[in-house]
């Protein structure tokens, strides 16, 4: 018979190994989030280093965007029967040596290649993670293991990215990449001090993990991720001049900017999860509509400069409402393809990521100003919010079906 006093002995120990190991998983997603995002913040002085305009800069997103987009299913179809702290390990020893690829490069192309490469990890790593985290959590916690994964992203926007932005702006954009590529490393050590070894799945085929592709909920999951979070992208690829030259604030105000955007990241995924809990199409609804709304509120404010601040935190909120629900939808409906269903949650949210920088970089091309991405974000949005309440309708649909063969 166990007593309290074992209890209060062995309980410690099994909790303390647990957060370690959500803690180095969410290590990782703070590298990721880190490297993500700089780019961002240190647009100018990347467009200035490889002698490229602003707009074609916005491609450099594009292209790590699109790298996540290739990565994710490929690395899924390959590694879903690995042993998943090893191919953890793996994923962030190559991000690591991609990131050095990207401090390295002395041309636009060199970089733009660089980034791709570089994208190619992410959307793997979120995915074993999450899985990973989900299979460690305790009874009924799965999605705030799930959550807390995802948090070192955000916590990436509020230290990582502000930190990264600013070592760039004063020893050269390279040496926020290099700083990423050390994170990766850390993290390395991290995963194989701290996170069990876990197997991967013995029945996975790459046929098997395709088959999720079969199911439209799937499908309508990811449509929703790679339209209705390019809005977010869409404001926040172009942050640096709008602030400077539409807000009419000083470089120093970057940071500042990149940390709001940060600290609403932490908020809306702290809440997410319990969102989550209660509903998460209704969480989807919450963060799409809201989105729509925060976007106006943009294109209004944006030449108030720091009255844009709350506009910034509640965009970036919202958004990492929809980020956590649609991985956690895509958990769901996957069925028995849990890797390529986890791991394509990212692909589609840098679908959106591609999507979002490229069409704000048309429309600032065409001479409209870098308030108008808002409008396309805001158009993004909306269409986002109708793929949520048809899939919801869809699944009211199938759910009646089943309930009433089964009666």
């Amino acid at each position: 018979m166990t007593t309290t006093a074992d209890r209060s002995v062995t309980t410690p120990p099994r909790v303390t190994r647990y957060a370690l190991a959500i803690f180095a998983l969410a290590t990782g997603g703070f590298a990721i989030g880190t490297t993500e995002f700089v780019t961002m913040g240190l647009i100018r002085e990347i467009a200035a280093g490889v002698d490229a305009s602003i707009p074609s800069t916005g491609h450099v997103i594009s292209a790590y965007a699109v790298g996540v987009v290739v990565g994710a299913p490929l690395i899924a179809y390959v590694g879903a029967r690995w042993p998943r702290r090893a191919l953890l390990v793996g994923l962030m020893a190559v991000f690591a040596l991609f990131n050095a690829l990207s401090a390295l490069s002395t041309s636009f192309g060199w970089l733009v290649a660089a980034r791709f490469l570089d994208g190619l990890p992410h959307g793997a790593y979120f995915g074993i993670a999450s899985l990973v985290a989900a299979s460690l959590a305790p009874e009924g916690r799965k999605g705030r293991a799930v959550a807390s994964v995802m948090l070192g992203l955000s916590v990436a926007n509020v230290i990582g990215v502000p930190a990264a932005t600013w070592l760039g702006q004063h020893l050269g954009w390279r040496s926020a990449y290099w700083a990423v590529a050390l994170l990766s490393l850390v993290t390395v050590v991290l995963v194989l001090a701290f996170v069990p070894s876990v197997p991967g799945n013995a029945e996975a085929t790459g046929r098997r993990e395709l088959a999720a592709f079969a199911k439209p909920q799937v499908w309508l999951t990811l449509l929703v991720g790679a339209i209705g979070f390019g809005g977010m992208f869409a404001v926040f690829s172009y942050i640096a001049p709008t602030v400077t030259e539409v807000g009419g604030l000083g470089d120093g105000a970057v940071p500042v900017f990149l940390l709001v955007f940060g600290l609403g990241m932490v908020a809306g995924t702290a809440v997410a999860g319990e969102l989550a809990d209660r509903s998460i199409f209704h969480a989807l609804v919450l963060g799409s509509a809201g989105m729509g709304v925060a976007l106006v509120l943009f294109w209004l404010l944006a030449p108030t400069g720091w009255g844009l601040l709350p506009v910034a935190f509640a965009i970036t909120a919202l958004g990492s409402v929809l980020v956590v629900n649609l991985q956690l939808r895509l958990m769901d409906v996957a069925g028995d393809a849990q890797t390529l269903g986890a791991a394509m949650n990212h692909a589609s949210l840098n679908i959106a990521n591609a999507l979002g920088a490229w069409l704000g970089g048309l429309v600032i091309a065409a001479g409209h100003g870098y308030r108008a991405p808002a409008l396309v974000g805001l158009a993004l949005s909306l269409a986002g919010l109708v793929v949520v309440l048809v899939s919801a309708a869809l699944q009211r649909r199938d759910d009646r079906h089943s309930s009433t063969s089964t009666s």
